[in-house]
């Protein structure tokens, strides 16, 4: 990773690099409730733990909030977003949380939202979980799509038979550089809030945003992934290379900050990207950001290959 000073913007240097990221299998649901309290109740418990498929499972954030003009029974609701490595994966992971934290959720129904066919696959939603209802659960038939209700203690809960799965993009990134805390989080507050804006894409971690980047690799052998020391501003001038060592960049780095993001296609991602990077650069050094780059290895862990000058020039031609 190296840093050019051909280009900046607003006085911000962008990186000479590229954020690399790989392909996932992902599915849209869309949860319904009486009101949108009680659909957001749902989805926040149904997202949780799902930051990282290194450990999570699955990445999962809320895409953005259903009118009750746009959702399937006519109530308002929450889009969510949820992706994984495999499709058997994505659909073990749908399964529970669906069933742990949308069943149990008062007033709640699911539905797909992604068009039928949308994918090769699909993944079950209350295809097996009406065996909950115990032998008192029955099926509808509508536009030649199978919907179940299952009996609860607040009516009933319905679920369409299944979602589409389909290919996707995970692992975008941004890596943004800042005079000190107050300043990186302002700089990614507005980068995410930029980004939630589009859609067909999350931001999987807390807020938005991850502290605890990493690399591949580590020293000790039961680990996969440990801290991305490059940009660790307490080990400067304790490891071999940083990233933040003087010389690379004009003033000093105290914090980094990085978000990810996963979208439904490559473009998708590109452009959250790219509307992040000019949410964050106008901040500028006068708000503490000094430089943006990007998380990669080299090409070798995926074939999406994001090259932030690319995108911020491509931004500059389209307007």
């Amino acid at each position: 990773m190296t840093v050019s000073s051909s280009l900046q913007r607003n006085g911000v240097v962008i990186d000479q690099t590229f954020a690399e990221a790989f392909p996932m299998k992902a599915t849209r649901i869309l949860i319904t409730a009486h009101n949108m309290a009680w659909a957001r109740h749902a989805a926040v418990s149904a997202t949780g733990f799902a930051t990282s498929v290194i450990a999570c499972g699955c990445e999962a954030g809320i895409e953005r909030e259903i009118a009750p003009h746009e959702s399937p029974d006519g109530r308002p609701g929450v889009s969510v977003l949820m992706f994984s490595i495999s499709g058997k994966e994505l659909a073990k992971q749908l399964e529970r949380r669906v069933g742990q934290c949308v069943l149990t959720c008062p007033t709640t129904a699911v539905f797909a939202g992604l068009p039928k066919g949308a994918g090769s696959d699909v993944a079950a939603l209350g295809k097996n979980l009406r065996f909950f209802g115990d032998g008192w659960q029955i099926s509808k038939m509508i536009d030649g799509v199978r919907y179940w209700r299952v009996p609860v203690m607040d009516g009933e809960f319905v679920a369409q038979e299944d979602t589409p799965v389909v290919k996707a993009v995970g692992g975008g990134n941004l890596l943004l550089l800042a005079r000190d805390t107050d300043a990186a989080l302002a700089a990614a507050e507005a980068a995410v809030a930029a980004m939630k804006r589009l859609p067909n894409v999350v931001m999987p971690f807390p807020g938005g945003v991850v502290r605890s980047g990493s690399k591949v690799g580590s020293r000790y052998a039961n680990l996969n992934a440990s801290t991305n020391d490059a940009f660790c501003p307490s080990l400067v001038g304790l490891v071999a290379h940083s990233e933040l060592a003087s010389g690379a960049s004009t003033q000093e780095i105290g914090c980094v900050m990085e978000i990810v993001i996963d979208g439904l296609t490559e473009a998708d991602v590109g452009a959250a990207m790219r509307v992040g990077m000019e949410a964050a650069i106008a901040i500028g050094p006068a708000g503490g950001l000094q430089r943006i780059s990007a998380g990669n290895y080299g090409g070798k862990l995926g074939p999406f290959h994001f090259h932030l000058h690319k995108l911020l020039s491509a931004a500059g031609d389209a307007a």
